[in-house]
């Protein structure tokens, strides 16, 4: 399966922001690590959800239901592209 037949590619940059956010979480020693997926989907899901209404016409309920869907979806997507791009990462830097 090919996730980027799924991924809106405008939105890629969602998860560079969402990883980026995940690294300041980390770094902050704030909030703890098993919460950082959490905030990082929450913050992929209203990035996504901005771009969505931002830049679609809605002319009906339905309409709206679709946006909520499509930036729901998306955010959620951006959100495990930049946990996989961290898992990456990490693997690549361990010394097997």
């Amino acid at each position: 399966m090919d996730i980027m037949n799924y991924v809106k590619p405008e939105l890629i940059i969602v998860a560079l922001v969402v990883y980026f956010v995940g690294l300041g979480i980390k770094k902050s020693q704030t909030i703890k690590d098993k919460y950082i997926p959490f905030i990082n989907g929450g913050v992929a899901v209203v990035l996504c959800g901005l771009w969505v209404f931002a830049t679609s016409n809605f002319s009906s309920g339905q309409d709206i239901a679709m946006g909520l869907f499509v930036g729901i979806t998306q955010g959620i997507l951006m959100a495990g592209l930049s946990t996989y791009a961290d898992q990456l990462v990490k693997q690549a830097r361990k010394g097997e």
